[in-house]
């Protein structure tokens, strides 16, 4: 039983797992088959599909490497740009609050001597991928290289993030177009840093983690104690070490067990059980920018939209050099999906579209 606002659930079997076999929490309609089908389909040294529906989980592991040493659902994986809806999330609680508008200009509060411009970019800006920002700053690319397959983001520190930003201008002017970018939501985190006086990972754990008691979330890598799941390349083969997110940490930094994944995601199923985060809960559902032919693809502050038969699948995904994570949910079916693996993605990979394609297919 949890002791936050998070959701119980009855904990899976403690022994070993028998591979190949699904850890199944709670099967319900199904479920179960198709979740291991996706499993399959990964084909990924360890995987994990976890579904929750009106509160009732079925948790499904496998994978086509040995076993880690404990079942896979209790092990921590690397988010990647997931974490994006961690930190918008963040963002919403801390304006729906009243410590932030949303419309403070982020160089002001990273102390930018640069006279600001007619349109400054704002912390709406940045958290909705409108402030002028490329992907990566121009420099990223020569200091990353050097490590490009083993820590290129960690070559690029707090400072680094907050200076390139300094010195950018950007294009087009802030608010008038949309094009996604770490580096803007990196910006982001440092600036409500600045804001609150509390570094990113402390905002993280006192307004998310800790409400939501999410207490195998992180935003850093365990100190070999087991509890991280180890990413491998393209091929399924050969280990990677844990992902250091340098200054993009608010960006792609959060690794969390499936447990603490789907926790989160029935948080914003049901908002009014936290309490402290209802009305960010709420706001997080809310469109704040549509674009592309007929203003199809809708965005919140922490989530792409999009339509279904039945009402609106809220999602995002994410990946790090040797894991990739879909994290999804449907308010009309109360339903909710977190999928991980320990691969990187390759051409024509069926890991993102099968989970979407999963949740999607929910009545």
């Amino acid at each position: 039983m949890t002791t936050g606002c998070g959701t119980s659930w009855p904990g899976p079997p403690t022994g070993p797992e028998d591979e190949p076999s699904p850890n199944t929490v709670d099967d319900q309609g199904g479920w179960a088959e198709r979740l291991a089908e996706a499993v399959t389909a990964a084909d990924a040294p360890d995987t994990v599909f976890a579904l929750s529906r009106h509160g009732r989980r079925t948790v499904v592991t496998g994978g086509t490497g040995p076993s880690p040493g404990r079942p896979r659902d209790r092990l921590r994986y690397e988010i990647g740009s997931a974490t994006k809806a961690y930190t918008g999330l963040l963002l919403a609680h801390l304006v729906d609050s009243g410590r932030l508008t949303g419309g403070e200009p982020a160089a002001a509060l990273l102390g930018g001597r640069r006279p600001p411009g007619p349109t400054p970019v704002t912390l709406a800006h940045l958290v909705t991928h409108t402030a002028g920002l490329p992907p990566l700053p121009a420099d990223f690319y020569p200091r990353a290289l050097p490590a490009w397959r083993t820590n290129p983001y960690g070559r690029y520190p707090d400072a680094r993030v907050v200076d390139a930003f300094l010195r950018h201008r950007p294009r087009p002017r802030p608010g008038t177009r949309w094009r996604y970018s770490n580096f803007g939501v990196a910006v982001l985190g440092h600036a409500l840093g600045a804001a609150t006086g509390t570094d990113w990972h402390d905002l993280l754990a006192d307004h998310l983690l800790d409400p939501l008691d999410l207490q195998d979330t992180a935003s850093h890598p365990a100190d070999a104690d087991g509890l991280d799941a180890v990413g491998h390349g393209k091929d399924g083969t050969g280990t990677l070490p844990a992902f250091d997110a340098g200054g993009f940490r608010s960006a792609g930094a959060v690794r969390a067990t499936p447990h603490d994944l789907l926790t989160f995601l029935e948080a914003h199923l049901d908002p009014d059980r936290c309490p402290p985060l209802t009305g960010a809960l709420r706001a997080v559902r809310t469109p704040v920018l549509r674009r592309g032919l007929g203003h199809r693809h809708v965005h919140t502050v922490a989530w792409f939209r999009h339509p279904t038969d039945g009402g609106p699948l809220y999602f995002h995904s994410g990946a790090t050099l040797g894991q990739q994570a879909f994290l999804g949910f449907r308010p009309d079916t109360g339903t909710a999906l977190a999928a991980v693996c320990t691969r990187r993605f390759r051409a024509g990979d069926p890991f993102v579209s099968t989970a979407y394609a999963l949740l999607a297919e929910q009545h």
